[in-house]
């Protein structure tokens, strides 16, 4: 009796490790498969609802134009927003080497005010800078130059949260202020057309 008992709590114990060992790999075999597609996919894009969007770089082109506080003689031209290419990431970028996804987007607001002369459109900068500065968004790139020919005056700045920029430029030699407002990419919805797309049309208020 004692012997048969040894022996059933021995069969007992290498079913109970067997069965441990069958779980630890499966768990192993998950966890590999989990790695490589994050691997193999890269950081995933964040969703994009393209009129929530367009909605928000318009209603920043309009602090933009608000904030250079131009007189009425130096009109701003409409714009749209258009959608840029956005490519694969992580090592499946390597299988599709400059090949754009079609699920993802770019979304840019690109509008301009002609004939403003040079100190005008240096006071019109500084004003959009101080407001930009004060609402937390970062500078990242600053262009001033001047060569024997030209003179350029630029700057860009990066929303607190990451993601949208306003790119603001001028030169002697259009004498325009152009600027361009844009957010990082992201995934739209399947049923999402560019083509006739009403909510992209911006024209300055007032």
């Amino acid at each position: 009796m004692i012997n048969s008992s040894v022996r059933k709590a021995r069969v007992s114990g290498r079913s109970v490790a067997y069965a441990v060992t069958g779980l630890v790999t499966v768990a192993l075999l998950v966890a590999a498969v989990v790695a490589a597609r994050a691997v193999w996919n890269g950081t995933p894009y964040p969703s994009a609802d393209p009129d929530a969007v367009a909605q928000r770089l318009k209603a920043r082109s309009d602090e933009v134009y608000d904030s250079f506080a131009l007189p009425a003689t130096y009109a701003a031209s409409g714009g749209r927003v258009s959608t840029g290419a956005c490519y694969y990431r992580g090592l499946r970028g390597i299988a599709h080497i400059d090949e754009a996804r079609s699920d993802v987007r770019s979304f840019g607001l690109r509008w301009s005010i002609p004939g403003v002369p040079e100190a005008t459109a240096r006071d019109a900068q500084r004003r959009v800078r101080q407001r930009l500065a004060q609402e937390g968004w970062k500078l990242t790139y600053e262009e001033d130059r001047a060569g024997a020919t030209f003179r350029e005056l630029g700057f860009r700045f990066e929303s607190p949260g990451g993601g949208d920029h306003v790119d603001v430029q001028w030169n002697d030699s259009t004498t325009t202020l152009f600027i361009s407002v844009y957010a990082a990419c992201g995934q739209v919805p399947d049923d999402f057309v560019e083509h006739d797309w009403p909510e992209a049309d911006w024209e300055p208020k007032g």
